[in-house]
């Protein structure tokens, strides 16, 4: 089903589905995102599960998809009985609280109503100041409100034990991220096509859209004057522009091959034209790939994440809104690099062909998709212990 934006008749009209329901709070895209992903698989051990979704009033949330999920938006107000009519409304099973903006008030009603609570992904900056420093440090009482805090910072770790928090509790983790789960592809497939390219080199560009293929071509073009053997994949975003796509090609006179009808690149070939399904093959064997759908500042982007994951150093362009933080977290590790023009995507294909370049970029994002997982495992295994808890009003007498 596809994504959509939320409007105030969407939230108005939702009503609490049967099954099991995860209210999450969360301050950035990314979180949200990530605890998406996070529902999505617990959906494989829990398939009537919903998430219930609430962020501050100053964040432009990404699309939801309605199959699963509903969006009601800010927090309630900061008083005991709009918390109870809140709750009352939509009987959470579990609460995950990511970031700041902490309520001592909420934690009481949830303790009230047996609703289990997590704290993940807190950095000290989020964490609520000491009211007065004439009286006894209270902020203890908000914080083992929660059954579990994870935290990316070790300083926070240590704060929470000095304000009464049992270290039992708390867990330093990798920051909150969107983990991957990146497509598969055929052992054989993969051996066959390491035959056929024979060491030639081999950049990626997937996701493309057609307004994009003009301006990768060119840089390829450009790339091939240094790089005679240099081979361009071009996977596309939409599977009803292949036809489009060949007649640009052709017009840009570069020779290509077609995997959709079978055809595998030749040494004379210099494009190999595909869609998007094939990507689990492309990503392992590209060393560099462009992550289009970004070359124009108007579009969405696509996450780099499975790119990362299988081993490939990341390109992108200007639009990535609704994937900011996961570029620029990989573009701080030194798994991406920005380009903004042909000549950049050009001279940045050429330079990562030295293929040291590419492998120290495409083990920095390894590293940082791995240590994501990591979190996400261990998130998934507390919140599923969670709701597999037994509903204590249901226990017979």
């Amino acid at each position: 089903m596809a994504l959509r934006r939320v409007n105030a008749s969407d939230v108005a009209e939702q009503i609490r589905p049967e099954g099991k329901l995860i209210w999450v709070y969360a301050t950035t895209t990314q979180r949200i995102l990530a605890l998406r992903d996070l529902t999505q698989r617990l959906r494989n051990h829990f398939p009537d599960l919903t998430l219930l979704t609430t962020w501050p009033a100053d964040l432009n949330p990404p699309p939801h998809d309605p199959a699963y999920e509903i969006i009601h938006g800010e927090l309630p107000e900061d008083s005991y009985a709009a918390y109870r009519q809140f709750l009352d409304r939509w009987q959470p099973d579990l609460c995950i609280w990511s970031g700041g903006d902490m309520r001592r008030g909420l934690n009481r009603v949830l303790r009230e109503n047996d609703i289990p609570s997590l704290l993940v992904d807190v950095l000290m900056e989020e964490l609520p100041n000491r009211t007065s420093r004439l009286w006894p440090d209270s902020r203890g009482k908000v914080f083992n409100g929660f059954a579990e805090i994870l935290t990316p910072q070790k300083l926070v770790a240590e704060h929470l034990i000095r304000t009464g928090v049992p270290d039992h509790r708390i867990t330093v983790t990798a920051p909150l991220s969107l983990s991957a789960c990146p497509p598969s592809c055929a052992d054989e497939d993969l051996s066959t096509m390491q035959k056929v390219l024979a060491g030639r080199p081999i950049w990626l560009a997937s996701h493309v859209k057609l307004q994009e293929l003009t301006t990768i071509l060119n840089a390829h073009r450009k790339a091939l004057k240094l790089l005679h053997r240099l081979l361009l994949v071009v996977s596309l975003e939409n599977w009803s522009d292949l036809e489009a796509a060949r007649a640009i090609i052709r017009g840009a006179g570069l020779s290509f091959a077609d995997w959709e009808i079978g055809e595998e690149p030749e040494e004379h070939n210099q494009v190999l034209l595909c869609d998007s399904e094939d990507l689990g093959l492309w990503y392992r064997l590209a060393p560099v790939t462009l992550i289009a759908s970004s070359l124009e500042r108007v579009f969405c982007g696509q996450s780099p994440l499975d790119a990362a994951a299988l081993g490939s150093a990341i390109l992108f362009g200007k639009g990535i809104s609704e994937h900011t933080e996961a570029y620029e977290q990989l573009k701080n590790c030194g798994a991406a690099q920005q380009v903004r023009s042909m000549g950049e995507l050009s001279d940045a294909v050429i330079t990562l062909s030295a293929p040291d370049l590419a492998a120290q970029m495409a083990l920095a994002g390894w590293t940082f998709v791995t240590k994501g997982a990591e979190t996400t495992d261990q998130l998934l295994e507390i919140t599923q212990d969670l709701l597999d808890m037994p509903d204590m009003g249901d226990e017979t007498t």
